[in-house]
């Protein structure tokens, strides 16, 4: 059977790993990857088990349990060869925790491949658990069928995340005032997905952060529409706009093979 063919028909489990991939190898499973697939999925020797870790594709494993709860794989073929990509960058100001998990959750179903919280004159939370961060982006990856998992990088502060800004990629930033154009007009002329989003907190920029923004070439502020959102709700609304507009929701899933 075609390998692409073999992946759609496949409904199992799905995890990223650390270790490199390659036909015939042996891979350990950590301690709560076993127990997930033998007592929550209930798999057992033999079982077929789908894993990616970034960098060398997808394959599918058979499942070798080792131990009460220790497992490994050994990986029989290679179903999607990994293709590079430049997703969308994600900023946004540190908000509460429950809000900023569910930013890094729908980010990462929504194709982006860097999340960089920032710290803004009206952040309301000065902390954040990227590790915890990062197990809720490789859950979503491995729910999503992406093949890599974004990088989440330390907070910044708002001139450090400018500063450091590449000037190619475009930074689109959400403007509550109401005095900027629409993000879809705006990206009329885009259609590149090298291009960053930069979302507010609660209460939005400041006038003066909003005036800073006018005087960088790279920058274009954008309103998300006639309703104030919630700063998780601004972010993802607008990935989906920006994403749709520049066609990443017109291929069909498995179309990255």
């Amino acid at each position: 059977m075609d390998p692409k063919h073999k992946l759609l028909m496949y409904r199992g489990p799905r995890l990223f790993v650390e270790s490199e991939l390659s036909l015939g190898q042996v891979i350990n499973l950590h301690r709560d990857q076993s127990r997930y697939l033998l007592n929550v999925m209930r798999r057992g020797n033999g079982d077929q088990i789908r894993v990616f870790n970034g960098t060398d594709g997808e394959w599918l494993a058979s499942l070798i349990q080792t131990g009460r709860d220790k497992a490994a794989l050994k990986l029989d073929l290679r179903v999607r060869i990994q293709k590079q990509t430049n997703g969308p960058w994600l900023a946004f100001s540190m908000i509460k925790r429950g809000p900023t998990e569910l930013i890094v959750e729908k980010a990462t179903e929504l194709g982006v491949s860097k999340l960089l919280p920032v710290r803004t004159s009206r952040s309301n939370s000065d902390r954040i658990n990227i590790e915890r961060l990062v197990r809720i982006a490789v859950e979503a990856s491995e729910q999503s069928e992406r093949l890599d998992v974004p990088k989440i990088r330390e907070p910044v502060s708002l001139p450090d995340l400018i500063s450091n800004w590449p000037n190619e990629r475009i930074l689109i930033v959400g403007d509550e005032t109401g005095c900027s154009p629409p993000i879809l007009e705006s990206l009329n002329s885009y259609s590149s997905n090298s291009y960053g989003l930069l979302i507010g907190p609660e209460g939005g920029f400041t006038s003066d952060e909003l005036d800073g923004f006018s005087h960088i070439p790279f920058v274009r502020k954008i309103s998300l529409g006639p309703r104030i959102l919630r700063a998780e709700t601004a972010a993802i609304a607008g990935l989906v706009l920006a994403q749709a507009k520049i066609g990443d929701f017109s291929a069909a899933r498995g179309s990255e093979d």
